[in-house]
């Protein structure tokens, strides 16, 4: 049972969460801006960006299967009290709210209305935090401060 949980929650994340990661990280390349401020408008696509946003929400509605079963699996090996997961369980609701409450909502409002970039820039720095949140949540898997 616990394997079969490591593997869900693991593949899951690779899968859904690096997806959400990666769309976040290319939406401010090929979104479409006001003026020529950023790159020669053939490097923009409004179809690729239409299709990283959508990417972006759905799989970041999907990747939520993988804080479900981490807690899951958590509860099974009786680690629920140690500070790694607690620590995790902060940052993925850190990072799910940054993308629920900022990216995602930033992201449609560039499509929506193209600016002179600086919606975008801001779109790079937050899906940077993001990746970060995420990064350290790997790390926080891997080294498991104050497991017993």
């Amino acid at each position: 049972m616990e394997k079969a949980l490591l593997s869900i929650h693991v593949l899951a994340a690779i899968v859904l969460v690096g997806g959400s990661a990666v769309a976040a990280s290319l939406f401010p390349r090929y979104a479409p801006v006001a003026i020529t401020a950023g790159p020669p408008a053939e490097e923009r696509n409004l179809a690729v960006a239409k299709a990283f946003h959508r990417i972006t929400g759905s799989y970041a509605l999907l990747s939520l299967v993988v804080p479900v079963v981490g807690i899951i699996l958590a509860e099974v090996q009786g680690r629920m009290g140690e500070i790694w997961i607690t620590l995790a369980m902060a940052l993925t609701f850190l990072a799910g709210g940054l993308l629920a409450a900022f990216i995602h909502p930033l992201q449609r409002e560039a499509l929506d209305k193209p600016d002179d970039g600086e919606r975008l820039r801001r779109l790079s720095m937050l899906a940077g935090i993001y990746n970060l949140l995420w990064a350290a949540v790997v790390v926080l898997m891997i080294v498991r401060p104050g497991a017993h």
